[in-house]
């Protein structure tokens, strides 16, 4: 490893107790310190990986940082990167949930959260605002939208995001695509080794397969279960965390039942008091999850990390498999297309998890104030979510 190579973990140890903010304000800090700062890579290079990152499925501040470091040094230096960059956010909800029901049974515990739950779901809130506004455009979207929005809320079924995502791209891809794109589609499939495009996909269909396939009266079945739950989801989340949410809440709270949707309110606000990707709450809900089953602080142990593993592998693999021929794959227009579909349909899902999350404030409107506040200060102010988060806690410790 170069001395270029060591200078570049070095500045992604710094990043990552740093970067706060969610992707939006990541994309700032990596422009600035490994673009105009240490010229790792060109503005231009930055611009088409967060592209990409926002075309493929699974963590994109991740996925943005992983190709960095692919370009600077290949596959040995992007495994590290992803190792410095996720486990210690992920370390932190881990020992959160592990900790969580030392505390759940105190008064002042339950009194600081029911602050900090509201605010929580104010940053819910302000996220399907800013995606609907970014996303839908036109009829077609907002149509979509609404239909997601819909059917997840009558269908409650952790099976539907998949059949709508698909939904959406393809009626996107399909309205939206010239015929002229067949050439370049032809040109692509040239360029890759028909081999190893099928290895490929068959190791990605084999691990979303395998929590079908244990026996559910097996030892081993909740663990391994959890496993295809998180890798499920990472393989759907476009756009990154904000739109895992709303896919997290509808299964593992409204569907599942392995937590409350306190526990799980309570996990979201902390992990945006930190910095990191928002990946790392799935630390948090594999904890809590097998800590609830009863599987005790071991289970918590292998629970967040089944969760960290399941939900980061998709989007790994991906960008490391596509990135080498990603010259080739950003001139095919019909994948572009179908994102505007896809992400019509996840604005959808947000706004069917910010419905379910306001559902349980009932009359509370100290709840629905906080909520409010949260909303406003994130549109007109400059002031970030993790502040908003500790005001909130501030507020419970002295009201």
């Amino acid at each position: 490893m170069t001395k270029r190579h060591l200078l570049f973990l070095r500045d992604v140890l710094m990043y990552t107790f740093t970067a706060f903010g969610g992707p939006q304000a990541h994309i700032a800090v990596l422009l600035r310190e490994f673009v105009q700062k240490r010229r790792y890579i060109t503005e231009e290079e930055l611009m088409e990986l967060n592209a990409l990152s926002q075309v493929l499925p699974g963590p994109s501040s991740t996925q943005t940082l992983v190709g960095i470091a692919w370009k600077v040094g290949g596959l040995q230096l992007a495994l590290i990167t992803f190792f410095i960059w996720i486990l210690p956010s992920a370390t932190i909800m881990g020992m959160a949930a592990i900790s969580y029901k030392m505390f759940a049974n105190q008064a002042k515990f339950n009194h600081v959260v029911s602050y900090v739950q509201p605010v929580a779901v104010g940053i819910v809130a302000y996220a399907t605002y800013s995606f609907a506004q970014k996303f839908l455009k036109t009829r077609v979207s907002t149509m979509l939208a609404i239909g997601s929005l819909i059917a997840t809320l009558i269908l409650q079924n952790a099976y539907a995001f998949p059949l709508l995502i698909l939904l959406g791209g393809i009626l996107s891809s399909a309205m939206e695509t010239q015929p002229q794109e067949n050439e370049l589609r032809v040109k692509l499939y040239s360029n890759v080794n028909p081999n190893k495009v099928a290895y490929f996909i068959g190791i990605l269909l084999f691990f979303a397969a395998l929590g079908a396939i244990i026996n559910q009266t097996s030892p081993f079945s909740l663990p391994i279960r959890l496993f295809e739950n998180f890798y499920r989801n990472g393989i759907l989340t476009f756009g990154g965390g904000q739109v895992m949410v709303p896919l997290l809440y509808t299964e593992f709270v409204e569907v599942k039942r392995y937590l409350s949707s306190s526990e799980f309110l309570s996990g979201y606000a902390l992990q945006q008091a930190l910095p990191g990707p928002t990946f790392s709450f799935t630390s948090f809900l594999g904890g809590i999850t097998l800590g609830n089953k009863g599987y005790g602080i071991g289970g918590q142990i292998v629970g967040s990390l089944v969760a960290v593993i399941g939900v980061n592998t998709p989007g790994l693999i991906l960008i490391l498999f596509i990135v080498p021929f990603w010259e080739d794959l950003k001139k095919i227009t019909r994948i572009k297309n179908s994102l505007s579909g896809i992400n019509a349909v996840a604005v959808g899902f947000m706004a069917t998890a910010f419905i379910l999350l306001v559902r349980p404030f009932g009359g509370n409107w100290v709840a629905y104030l906080l909520m409010a506040c949260t909303f406003v200060l994130l549109k007109f102010t400059k002031i970030k979510a993790p502040l908003i988060i500790v005001f909130g806690v501030i507020l419970g410790l002295i009201v």
